[in-house]
């Protein structure tokens, strides 16, 4: 594991666009695993700069996102579709037939969950996986509880999870409460995980998470056993 910690959100961000700047310029065709929140858009800016620059090319990359809340299509501005879109996709030049986003309003949620495990397995699995990390630990929607959860899932929301989104809705009460997400093999698989916490509010997590016990309460806490960790924390 590499524990890297910065000063500013600034220079987190150049960090890790580079770092997934680099993995596209290894390979060309590589594929992405990316995330949504208010941690990886200067990320996503970082990347769109370069791609305008002409000094990265997204044409042949392919794109698995982490997770989508359930009911919410990809007109709606609180979707995670929506997110992809306007920060990144819409500004560089992936095909937008290669972005893959778990769809959260399928007509059965189960065989949707099994449609983007055999996609991501299909795809020779994620070659980088860019993660956030919660409050309480969650990477994509995974929340704490008594085991790791495999594959693809439908999750309830923890109460402090809604509370954290809360403010990208107008109240509380319309955060959906529920989600599809990514499980831990596909990331635990990934050949490379990058993984961004910024400011104070996440000091104790990161902390708790990579130098504490391995134990679902904690969901991150599995990626001490992941080959090829990059944790970046910034202080403010």
């Amino acid at each position: 594991m590499n524990l890297i910690t910065v000063k500013t959100y600034e220079e987190l961000s150049r960090k890790a666009g580079k770092l997934i700047a680099s993995q596209v310029l290894l390979k060309p065709n590589c594929v992405l695993g990316l995330a949504t929140g208010s941690s990886p858009i200067g990320t996503y800016k970082y990347l769109i700069e370069e791609c305008k620059n002409g000094d990265l090319d997204f044409s042949k990359v392919t794109t698995v996102n982490l997770d989508e809340y359930i009911g919410l299509d990809g007109t709606n501005d609180q979707s995670y579709r929506y997110f992809m879109n306007t920060n990144l996709f819409e500004h560089i030049n992936v095909p937008m037939e290669n972005t893959n986003v778990p769809n959260g309003c399928a007509e059965d949620m189960q065989k949707e969950c099994a449609r983007y495990d055999a996609l991501i397995e299909d795809l020779g699995g994620i070659d980088l996986q860019l993660l956030g990390i919660g409050l309480d630990g969650h990477i994509g929607f995974n929340e704490p509880c008594e085991f790791f959860v495999k594959g693809t899932n439908v999750v309830e929301l923890d109460p402090s999870t809604i509370e954290a989104n809360a403010r990208f809705f107008a109240s509380a009460d319309e955060v959906p409460k529920s989600a599809i997400t990514m499980g831990m093999q596909a990331i635990m698989q990934a050949k490379n995980v990058l993984l961004i916490a910024n400011g104070p509010a996440k000091r104790e997590i990161v902390e708790k998470a990579f130098k504490g016990p391995i134990t679902p309460l904690v969901p991150a806490s599995i990626l001490q056993l992941h080959p090829s960790l990059t944790v970046i924390y910034s202080e403010n």
